[in-house]
């Protein structure tokens, strides 16, 4: 379909629409709800943007349906693109694509004609209850006009210049994450967190500073004690609920993003307040690619190490908790992230898992 054509409905045809979305339900469920209209048919299923890309090739389209939350690829990243490249009506049918949320606007900013949003909770009843809404805004959206995007590809120009991406991602995300860092003291406090989390926990990223030679048999030893999965860290596996991963000794652990996955990244660039791993780091990074969807958790250990980490966390939106000094082997770190402001609530060892899931189920989005 070209950019300036428009759909008659006695043209003769159906409308054809392709529908892009990573769950296998959603896309059973559209289809079937858009079978029930004669004049659309559904021409290809995609589960990601880049499976998408050839199913677009090949079938010509003339409505997209497409979600934000995918792998290998985000929703907005895609739409960007396919702005630029192939210009078609897009219909949004997303769970973040609330009517006045930042990614509805961000998605008609780019380009999409319209949005629908999608249930977080009883996706079924939900998409079927939408059924209608969304079969009036396809045959609205296979007459609209849509233009070529006049946004340019930004250059590879290194780290620095992919920055901003970091926050798109924190708008396309859902997943709540725990983030915790301990020294001193934390081999016994991050055994207590971790055997009092329950098996359907956010997924929870870990640094603890320990030589490379104890990190592997540490989290084999708490695997065996936890009702959570717990292993050290490899650098590139998806962050999954209910898995803690451990920084391996002499490495950092970072927190990065692969489409709309949570993935971990091991890093052995110099030590940073004179750990490898480092807690500054992994929080940095929690900062910068989970912002709000983060929960930062600081527990016992001598230094400094954390305080700005958690700082930028609290600053990036997320919540943060420091053990309270009656429960530490030594109070150093929590001390000091509370005393540059970056702490929200203090709290015993014993009641931090508590705590943490508490804030966790307050706020946190469920991802269908």
């Amino acid at each position: 379909m070209s950019a300036s054509s428009t759909w008659h409905p006695g043209a003769g045809r159906r409308i054809r629409v392709v529908i892009v979305d990573d769950s296998a339900l959603v896309r059973s469920l559209l289809s079937q709800l858009l079978a029930a209209a004669r004049d659309i048919e559904v021409v290809g299923v995609a589960a990601d943007p880049i499976a998408a890309r050839e199913i677009i090739r090949a079938t010509n389209p003339d409505v997209i349906t497409l979600d934000v939350e995918m792998p290998r690829m985000d929703g907005l990243e895609f739409l960007s693109r396919l702005m630029r490249l192939k210009p078609t009506p897009v219909i949004m049918v997303s769970s973040l694509t609330q009517r006045g949320s930042e990614v509805a606007l961000r998605a008609l900013e780019l380009g999409a004609v319209d949005f629908v949003a999608k249930p977080r909770l009883g996706i079924q009843e939900g998409l079927q209850g939408s059924a209608d809404e969304l079969i009036d805004k396809i045959r609205a959206a296979a007459g609209a006009k849509v233009r070529r995007s006049s946004f340019e590809v930004a250059p590879a120009l290194g780290a620095d210049a992919v920055l901003p991406a970091a926050g798109l991602s924190r708008i396309a995300a859902t997943e709540k994450l725990i983030i915790v860092g301990a020294s001193t003291g934390g081999t016994e406090a991050i055994k207590a967190f971790l055997t009092q989390l329950p098996p359907a926990c956010p997924g929870v990223l870990i640094t603890q500073h320990m030589p490379g030679a104890f990190t592997r048999s540490f989290a084999q030893r708490l695997d065996s004690l936890c009702r959570i999965a717990v292993k050290e860290a490899e650098g590139g596996e998806r962050v999954l609920p209910g898995h803690a991963y451990i920084a391996p000794g002499d490495f950092h652990l970072l927190l990065a993003r692969s489409g709309a996955n949570y993935v971990t990244e091991i890093s052995d660039a110099p030590p940073v307040n004179r750990h490898r791993p480092s807690v500054d780091v992994l929080f940095r990074s929690a900062a910068n690619v989970a912002g709000k969807n983060a929960i930062g958790v600081i527990l016992t250990g001598m230094g400094k190490d954390g305080a700005a980490g958690m700082l930028e966390m609290k600053q990036a939106g997320a919540h943060t908790f420091a053990q309270d000094e009656a429960s530490c082997v030594v109070f150093g770190m929590p001390r000091e992230a509370i005393a540059v402001g970056g702490v929200d609530e203090v709290v015993a060892l014993k009641d931090m898992a508590a705590r943490v899931m508490a804030r966790a189920g307050a706020d946190r989005a469920v991802r269908v």
